[in-house]
């Protein structure tokens, strides 16, 4: 009791505990109170190969992957029977459910749809795709920009377990908080100073400082993108001005104190004090979470609603168009006859591109133009050229006529042939009007 004889107050980072209050009187405290941990943090983001595979889990994929295929199949049995893209062999038509489904993920389909239940289907799975698609480039986006820091411990618990060493400030009560936190005496390093502190973590001489959350803020304000504060916090009194026990002045500075936190005075007091920016926690709840498949359950449940929708109004107008086929055959049984005409117009073929009436009727018209036979009227002149030749006989009178030649052949005369004839016939004509006016010379003589 002598030395409080000697002062009348002390004044500055004193923190209020309950043994200390035995011997002094406290005022209200003019900061907050608490003990926290400060930690390293790293970024854990780790860029691998597969790190596109990430922003959705592995439901999500089979989830989207099993609507793709599901939404080209609806498709595929709406259109195969109109549309000439979704037909041809079984591989033909397997790949293009495949191909057809997966490319709207790019929205670069080539087919035509023609039935309007597939293009309703196609719309609302469109929809679909782009919530998707554009929740999926957001999530990467963050994944390979952001910087996703966590705390290199969480806990004092695993720091033991890990047989990490604590740090402290010298000369404060903290050594006894962690003796009841069952730390150990010989894995408890004390600093004169909060300056002390980076290198000390940066280096790994200790896994953890533990010091009142004032001082730690101090020190953030500096290195808050290299440390942070994790765990829970131990509640103490905060800091207070001491008096000797039964002073007059404890009231009066405590009311002193209220009115100057209320007003604001205490909040240009703290940002002098921590910077004019506060360092946020970063803990596990900062972390960019993979999107999961319950996320986008109403959308998939929309889209899968409406294309069965179509597929069941595509199947039953479908029958009913063709009804009449149910009742054309009574000999065999309904458990029989029903499967093979419902076989009979899945695989159908209404393409209104196909023509087989027209088609049959050009190839006759094709067939008849190269079948008829071309009469040329040969000139009688070359017909005994030709008698002359063949079979030696003397040539016929002046006024033997022409005869009719049919010659089968498929090819058409050329220009140049028919032009070279018409000369030899003028040719052959003026010859023999020669011959004719000198026979009749002769006979005069």
């Amino acid at each position: 009791m002598c030395c409080w004889q000697r002062y009348d107050a002390v004044v500055g980072d004193i923190t209020i505990l309950a043994n200390r209050s035995s011997y002094v009187d406290f005022t209200l405290p003019y900061t907050e109170s608490g003990v926290r941990m400060l930690v390293p943090v790293q970024d854990r983001r780790q860029k691998t190969a597969w790190t596109f595979l990430r922003p959705l889990t592995a439901d999500l994929w089979l989830g989207t992957g099993a609507f793709f295929i599901f939404t080209g199949f609806v498709v595929w049995s709406i259109e195969h029977r109109i549309n000439q893209d979704f037909r041809g062999s079984p591989a033909s038509q397997i790949g293009s459910v495949f191909y057809f489904s997966f490319s709207t993920l790019v929205f670069a389909h080539r087919e035509q749809i023609l039935n309007n239940l597939s293009r309703i289907a196609i719309v609302v799975w469109l929809f679909v795709v782009l919530i998707v698609q554009q929740s999926y480039t957001a999530s990467l986006s963050s994944i390979l920009t952001v910087e996703q820091l966590q705390p290199t411990v969480t806990n004092l618990e695993e720091v033991v377990r890990n047989g990490g060493n604590v740090g402290y400030l010298n000369d404060s009560f903290l050594p006894g908080l962690l003796k009841r936190l069952k730390i150990d005496e010989s894995k408890m390093i004390a600093f004169d100073s909060p300056v002390e502190y980076d290198e000390a973590l940066s280096s790994g001489k200790v896994a953890v400082i533990v010091d009142e959350i004032p001082y730690l803020k101090v020190f953030l304000s500096k290195y808050c993108q290299k440390y942070t504060m994790v765990g829970p916090t131990y509640k103490f009194d905060g800091f207070g001005y001491a008096f000797p026990r039964g002073s007059p002045l404890t009231p009066d500075i405590s009311r002193g104190i209220l009115k100057f936190a209320s007003d604001d005075r205490m909040v240009k007091m703290q940002k002098d004090l921590y910077g004019e920016t506060s360092c946020p926690d970063k803990d596990d709840s900062q972390t960019s979470s993979s999107l999961t498949l319950h996320s986008f359950k109403g959308l998939f449940i929309i889209s899968g609603a409406s294309s069965v929708l179509a597929l069941i109004l595509h199947a039953a107008i479908t029958i009913y168009n063709n009804r009449h086929e149910f009742n054309s055959d009574n000999s065999q049984s309904p458990w029989r006859r029903w499967p093979a005409i419902l076989s009979k117009l899945f695989h159908g073929d209404d393409s209104p591109s196909n023509t087989p009436d027209k088609d049959e009727a050009a190839a006759e018209n094709v067939g008849s133009a190269v079948e008829t036979p071309l009469s040329i009227r040969i000139p009688s002149h070359i017909v005994e050229h030709l008698s002359d030749t063949d079979t030696g006989s003397p040539p016929e009178g002046e006024g033997t006529p022409g005869r009719e030649l049919s010659v089968q052949d498929t090819e058409p005369l050329s220009f140049a042939y028919m032009h070279s004839e018409r000369e030899q016939n003028r040719a052959a004509s003026l010859s023999r009007s020669g011959s004719s006016i000198r026979r009749r010379q002769i006979s005069m003589e």
